[in-house]
């Protein structure tokens, strides 16, 4: 594997890491051939584990013949870009620290709905959240919580940001996900016989932990944003809504925090 040594940011070689947003990754010679950023040591060999095809490796020169052997062992024969660690934060645009390594990847095929919700007993679909750190702490907690199928709404973030796979610790390389069109959640939930569960602040809604979610064969929990919450479109197609009862003066959580509550409600060791 050869190791390239850069000296600016002239070089068009270690662009995959710099002068590249995450949208013009995500689109990059469109889809199948993408590209995103996996970052940190911890993240990398979980994108590995999970067998996607690594192009190149930027990685502070102290660790190349130490902790970053393995992944570079790993990776087989891709370049491995490396500098200085002022050189590196002008590419990143953050100095690497603890997350001393950067990969870039193929990204996935994107799985269809359908195959994500077949099988699935618990399912969370993420309505218009498009800040990357909320997307992958909902990720991390669909994992450690029994999630089995993760649903996109088309102005989702796209769970592949950088900063989304760092949050989630590469948990969205295990947790099934796919994005659907507009208007095609509900009916296809349906379909499958899922229970849909809104969170929102209703009056008349549940209190989570209500007897009549319990015990649901199939059950859909829908997440929104933070400013503005579910659509009333999804609120009024939802066969329940629930909120998580606050205490006095405080009238909600962050998603990703009331996430992990939802999870732990009605995930797998419930079962």
């Amino acid at each position: 594997m050869p190791v390239i040594e850069i000296k600016s940011l002239t070089g068009p070689e270690d662009g995959l890491f710099y002068h590249l947003t995450d949208a013009q990754l995500r689109s990059r010679q469109e889809p199948e051939k993408g590209v995103f950023i996996a970052e940190g040591p911890k993240v990398v060999h979980a994108a590995l584990d999970a067998g996607l095809t690594p192009l190149s490796l930027l990685m502070r020169r102290k660790f190349l013949d130490g902790l970053g052997a393995d992944i570079i062992r790993r990776c087989g024969d891709i370049p491995v870009y490396t500098a200085d660690d002022d050189v590196l934060a002008a590419i990143t645009g953050f100095r690497l620290q603890r997350s001393w390594v950067l990969c870039a990847l193929r990204r996935p095929q994107m799985r269809r709905p359908e195959d994500v919700l077949e099988g699935a007993r618990l399912a969370a679909v993420l309505e218009g959240i498009t800040e990357p750190s909320n997307v992958g702490a909902i990720f991390r907690n669909a994992a450690a919580l029994g999630v089995d199928a993760i649903l996109l709404s088309p102005d989702c973030c796209d769970p592949l940001h950088r900063r989304a796979v760092r949050v989630c610790m590469g948990t969205v390389f295990t947790v099934p996900y796919a994005r659907t069109a507009p208007g095609e959640t509900l009916p296809l939930l349906r379909r499958f016989g899922f229970t849909t569960a809104g969170l929102a602040l209703r009056d008349d809604c549940l209190t989570l932990g209500d007897p009549r979610l319990q015990g649901r064969e199939r059950l859909a929990l829908f997440l929104g944003t933070e400013d503005t919450g579910l659509t009333e479109e999804t609120i009024r197609g939802c066969d329940y809504i629930v909120k998580i009862p606050m205490s006095p003066g405080v009238d909600s959580l962050n998603v990703a925090a009331a996430s992990a509550i939802a999870f732990w409600q009605y995930g797998a060791h419930k079962t």
